[in-house]
């Protein structure tokens, strides 16, 4: 399974895009961050109010340097059939990743086994291949893609500012903090 700080396993699928079906490289997004956003299954409820809400924000996402991913264990022409037949799901224009075989979500530690699902999970890694942020819950809880994106943006703003840390519910703009500075004279 996937931790903070490791880094993540090369990996290559097949994805639905752009009325495409092709093969997504881990390795082609190298210097790039990444946003996975796993989900349960094609056709369902919940999955599709969050890989539409994605769908609203990708441009914000692609704003920051980053590419989202969607990925379940259902195949491209899963994909393609949802993507043909549902209003939601044909805003999407980020990959959606296919893993049939459960080999990613195994790797990312949401693979449901008795199931053959995935968890709902997402997942922020960095342009080295680093998880800097994930979150694993429930199938029955839908996550919320605009906390994601301000996490991302803390994450790259840690990122680019060494030794400088967000607080609580930083969003860019605010104060940040400087362990060990900003605590002289208040413990």
């Amino acid at each position: 399974m996937i931790t903070i700080g490791q880094k993540i396993p090369e990996f290559e699928v097949e994805a639905y895009q752009h009325d495409e079906i092709k093969k997504i490289k881990s390795s082609d997004y190298k210097g790039k961050w990444m946003i996975l956003l796993f989900y349960p299954a094609d056709f369902t409820f919940v999955c599709p109010t969050e890989l539409e809400e994605a769908a609203g924000l990708h441009d914000d996402f692609k704003k920051e340097g980053a590419e989202v991913f969607s990925v379940s264990t259902d195949t491209v022409f899963v994909h393609k059939a949802w993507h043909d037949n549902s209003t939601a799901i044909k805003k999407i224009q980020y990959p959606m990743l296919a893993d049939p075989t459960g080999n990613l979500c195994k790797a990312f530690g949401t693979y449901i086994d008795h199931e053959g699902l995935s968890l709902r999970a997402s997942f922020i890694i960095d342009p080295d291949g680093i998880p800097r942020w994930f979150e694993n819950h429930d199938n029955s809880i839908g996550r919320n893609t605009k906390e994601i994106l301000r996490k991302l943006k803390a994450a790259k703003y840690v990122r680019e500012h060494p030794g400088e840390v967000c607080p609580v519910s930083w969003e860019p703009g605010k104060k940040t903090l400087k362990p060990g500075l900003d605590l002289v004279g208040k413990i």
